[in-house]
């Protein structure tokens, strides 16, 4: 049951909102985009997505549509397609949103702007969003958000209001899905924490467990990137490893940047 759920939280943080399960084509579509993503088969989840979101138009479904234009900014996100992510995202009929459809697209913003390293755009972006407004969603969402802010928090080296954030990934998600660690990894690395390979080596054993290889391949990089300087050797290992990952995922762009 612990690695069910793991399973679950896990590809909620990289997609929130993919499949919220409907009675429809366009609902049986994203979820079966969503277990595509989790055994690492990218070409086909965003196929499937494509095909989604044509259902959801066809079913004249507002929400529906606009998650799924959500999910496929995520995943343009995930393989380094920035301009095409923020496209993507600029489709999103926010007046139209309900509050939890719009606490997603603000959650894959901030997700696209700390993949570019805009810190402080991120955190105006989570601070645009109210305690209140997140009380009322799911936990996992909620969850999710506040590993952004704390990572835009820590972009912008506000230690404090990144701890804050932490401590609220702490309770909304459980810490065997590997999101606490991953949360706390990035946070030290981008404080120049002498901590950052132990949270990152956690995240990865959680990761691994869980069987999410996009993760998992996505902590090798940034340790190898955080090792690069201090153990030149084991970053290279490192960097071998997701290259291949990725390559067997088919992201080529992720594949790229682990060449060192």
């Amino acid at each position: 049951m612990v690695m069910r759920n793991a399973v679950k939280i896990a590809l909620c943080f990289a997609l929130s909102g993919i499949s919220t399960v409907f009675a429809s084509e366009s609902g049986t579509l994203a979820a079966r985009a969503q277990k595509s993503m989790k055994a690492g088969r990218f070409a086909k989840a965003y196929s499937q997505l494509e095909r989604a979101l044509i259902a959801s138009r066809k079913e004249a479904d507002i929400r529906s549509e606009n998650r799924i234009f959500i999910a496929m900014g995520q995943v343009r996100t995930m393989s380094l397609d920035f301009n095409f992510a923020d496209s993507l995202l600029s489709y999103v009929n926010s007046n139209e949103a309900d509050r939890t459809t719009r606490i997603m697209l603000t959650k894959a913003k901030m997700g696209l702007k700390n993949a570019t390293a805009k810190y402080s755009d991120a955190v105006s972006l989570c601070e645009s969003v109210s305690a209140k407004d997140l009380d009322e969603i799911d936990d996992n969402l909620q969850g999710a958000f506040y590993s952004e802010c704390a990572i835009a928090y820590a972009g912008v080296r506000n230690s404090e209001k990144a701890n804050k954030a932490l401590k609220m990934v702490d309770k909304r998600i459980d810490d065997d899905t590997g999101i606490y660690y991953w949360t706390q990894a990035r946070m030290a690395d981008l404080q120049s924490d002498g901590n950052a390979d132990e949270f990152y080596s956690k995240a990865e054993r959680k990761f691994v467990e869980a069987n999410v290889p996009y993760m998992t391949a996505n902590i090798l990089y940034h340790r190898a990137k955080y090792l690069s300087k201090s153990n030149p050797s084991e970053a290279k290992k490192l960097f071998e490893r997701c290259q291949t990952a990725y390559e067997l995922m088919g992201l080529p762009n992720n594949a790229k940047r682990c060449e060192k």
